[in-house]
């Protein structure tokens, strides 16, 4: 479900993903599950892990921006014993092998395996890169020379939203995974409501390719950008 009249409502035309005066570029910064891959609870086997048929498209349209394109992703079920960070990099694996095939890719992988009830000692942490932290964002930062304030963040979680917001990032939220659910029945808890809404990555990807001045079909700029 997209809600046009509030994308309409909070939507600024962008001026190209130029570098900024700090020499700095934006970046697009996705969620895992719910977002690329879908959500399914904790996966803890490989055989349950499913990327949308869409997201390899939705992906190589968000890299025909010249942006880098990252995943950021909870995945306490490590600490708390569910699976191992093998399981968690076969996923990532699955995924970029499917990227690969359809001829894109992102750029990174980002995860948290903490939580501060883990069951795995060295994993019982209050940290700063479970979201709605920001650690993994900013980490991405310093190895790409990213300005996160003139970033993205997609996700279909208000915990990745309020990532985006400590960041100074553009949001979107999506109606895939626990999107529909948390937009429906716990908006009105919110104190801010994210900046676009969008059915799902493909549409997601339609809408920060419109603010960029990015076609959607080509991936021709329609102006000029400088990486």
């Amino acid at each position: 479900m997209t809600d046009p009249q509030h994308n309409r409502e909070v939507a600024v035309q962008q001026s190209g993903p130029e570098k900024g005066a700090n020499g700095l570029r934006p970046a697009i910064f996705l969620d895992r599950d719910g977002t690329v891959t879908d959500e399914v609870g904790y996966i803890n086997h490989i055989s349950r892990a499913r990327i949308y048929p869409y997201a390899p498209e939705a992906v190589r349209m968000l890299k025909s921006t010249g942006l880098p394109v990252i995943v950021v992703t909870n995945q306490s079920g490590v600490g708390r014993g569910y699976f191992t960070e093998e399981i968690v990099l076969q996923v990532h694996r699955m995924v970029e092998d499917a990227l690969l095939t359809a001829g894109t890719s992102v750029d990174a992988f980002y995860y948290c395996p903490h939580h501060p009830s883990a069951v795995v000692e060295r994993f019982r942490q209050e940290c700063r890169c479970r979201k709605p932290g920001t650690a993994m964002a900013e980490e991405a930062a310093k190895r790409f020379g990213i300005d996160l304030s003139r970033s993205y963040v997609v996700g279909d979680t208000y915990r990745d939203m309020k990532m985006g917001f400590a960041i100074g990032a553009r949001t979107v939220m999506l109606m895939t995974g626990y999107g529909r659910g948390e937009y429906e029945y716990r908006r009105q808890e919110w104190s801010r409501i994210p900046d676009l809404i969008a059915e799902n990555l493909m549409e997601a990807a339609k809408l920060v390719l419109r603010e960029l001045n990015v076609s959607a079909d080509t991936g021709a700029v329609a102006q000029s950008i400088i990486l």
